[in-house]
């Protein structure tokens, strides 16, 4: 009886630096096959596991400025010295063929979607502690020390931000993190305000129907 919007469901995903997001939606990712994962660009130089096209797609600053120019990102943000944005490739393409598309980003960049596409879906990702948090920061151990603190004092003051949101999840178990988000989806899937239309679908459903506006027709209604 209920039909649903065929377009898929923009999600945007952001967390401090260190929280595992990544982690998360590459899990999420396993459990489902319907979900679209954009890659963003960015200006920061690629690591040692970087890989082009899937990390990241990696831009020099002056590329990526003259890429700003040219309108080619959804959002775009600067953080920690690096430029990151969301290029608008195929995201609505993928959103048409009814593919749940996530968005990996940082707050800036989240907040200039919110704006754009307020119907999208906002989930932030905090870590169990902030002391997990620095644990996990220094445990790359791709930073120096100062990039670090850096790193940890920017993700203190995202944390704050996180009541512009519509959900938040602490990210204890990669697992039992990425199974709480794929069930918001799924909440989210069955809001009234997604639904395109109800309607009688089948041959059964009418003759109940009808029978129920006989039943009335031959009973009066009391109310009290």
């Amino acid at each position: 009886m209920i039909k649903t919007k065929k377009q898929g469901l923009l999600i945007v995903i952001s967390a401090p630096s260190g929280a595992g997001k990544g982690t998360i939606i590459n899990k999420m990712l396993e459990k489902n096959n319907n979900l679209w994962l954009s890659v963003s660009a960015t200006s920061r130089p690629m690591r040692t596991n970087d890989i082009e096209g899937k990390t990241y797609y990696f831009y020099t600053k002056e590329e990526f400025e003259n890429k700003i120019k040219e309108n080619y990102f959804l959002e775009y943000a600067s953080y920690a010295d690096n430029y990151y944005g969301t290029p608008k490739k195929y995201i609505q393409e993928h959103l048409n063929n009814g593919e749940d598309v996530i968005l990996e980003i940082e707050i800036q960049g989240a907040m200039q979607v919110k704006k754009l596409i307020p119907e999208a879906l906002f989930v932030f990702i905090m870590p169990p502690s902030l002391k997990e948090l620095k644990k996990r920061l220094v445990s790359r151990g791709t930073d120096t020390k100062e990039k670090i603190l850096e790193r940890f004092k920017i993700a203190y003051q995202e944390m704050n931000e996180v009541t512009k949101y519509n959900y938040v999840v602490v990210n204890d178990e990669i697992e039992i993190a990425a199974d709480k988000i794929l069930s918001i989806i799924k909440s989210e899937k069955c809001r009234v305000d997604r639904i395109e239309e109800v309607f009688l679908n089948t041959e059964e459903e009418y003759m109940h129907e009808m029978l129920i506006d006989k039943d009335l027709d031959n009973n009066s209604l009391e109310i009290n």
